[in-house]
């Protein structure tokens, strides 16, 4: 996270996003459009309307020093607002937006999909959620089958999807792997803009009640293991709302000498 770029063009911002190698590297700008401050997102090789890891991440550190309860964010889909719960030190130890709705479409070409994947089928239908963002979910009989999954990330590449999410679980507690080739990014682990869509697709699909908050682990298969909270109200003919939330930490510092 760059917490000023208002000196870099979106060429460099792209190089260093591509130098730094992590899923998402956020560029914090002046706002436009009312909220706190702007941002844009990359990953590796282009440009996110929207991700929701980076927009929690972002108001986590530009919120630190502000006593606001709420931190909006201005993305390409829109200003993002973040609700932010404070300790009795004033320490940021929550953080949950209300994220664009997602329009849903099935998805067309399955069968390539859960070769991609080396998995039998999938237990709820294959459906394509876009909040600026899209991603395809493919849901496995077990905790254990999706940890198994071995996906073969060059034919992924070629279904034109930013997220394919594998996940399994029950009730309110849920198990997630996202792999995303198509950005430069073989797993990810930690995806806010999957964990929206994914309450919303359970929601659709009766496995949780509407306005039900689910816990979603993800990135242990990559050392790097995540606990993000999602929630969608609306019913079967509309999704009104989705909120994810979770925690985040700073872990390291340091700066970039750009000639």
């Amino acid at each position: 996270m760059f917490t000023d770029a208002r000196d870099l063009d979106e060429l460099t911002m792209q190089r260093l996003a591509l130098e730094i190698g992590f899923s998402e590297t956020v560029y914090v700008l002046p706002p436009r459009e009312g909220g706190n401050v702007r941002i844009r997102i990359f990953t590796p090789v282009t440009e996110l309307p929207f991700a929701g890891h980076p927009v929690l991440g972002s108001a986590f550190v530009l919120g630190a020093p502000l006593q606001l309860g709420t931190f909006g964010l201005e993305t390409g889909r829109g200003i993002v607002p973040v609700e932010l719960e404070r300790d009795e030190s004033g320490r940021i130890v929550f953080g949950r937006m209300s994220q664009p709705v997602p329009t849903v479409e099935a998805f067309e070409q399955v069968d390539g999909l859960l070769a991609a994947l080396g998995v039998d089928g999938s237990e709820l239908p294959v459906e394509v959620y876009d909040n600026g963002v899209r991603h395809v979910y493919v849901r496995l009989g077990s905790e254990d089958e999706v940890a198994a999954v071995e996906p073969d990330l060059r034919l992924l590449t070629g279904h034109g999807l930013v997220g394919v999410n594998v996940f399994a679980g029950s009730g309110t507690h849920w198990k997630t792997r996202m792999f995303s080739p198509l950005d430069g990014v073989g797993e990810d682990a930690a995806t806010g803009s999957a964990a929206g869509p994914l309450a919303c697709h359970l929601a659709r699909h009766g496995e949780i009640a509407w306005g039900e908050q689910i816990e979603i682990a993800q990135g242990a298969e990559i050392g790097r293991p995540s606990t993000l909270f999602a929630c969608a109200t609306g019913s079967g003919e509309a999704i009104e709302a989705v909120e994810v939330g979770g925690s985040a930490v700073t872990v390291a510092r340091g700066e970039f000498r750009i000639p």
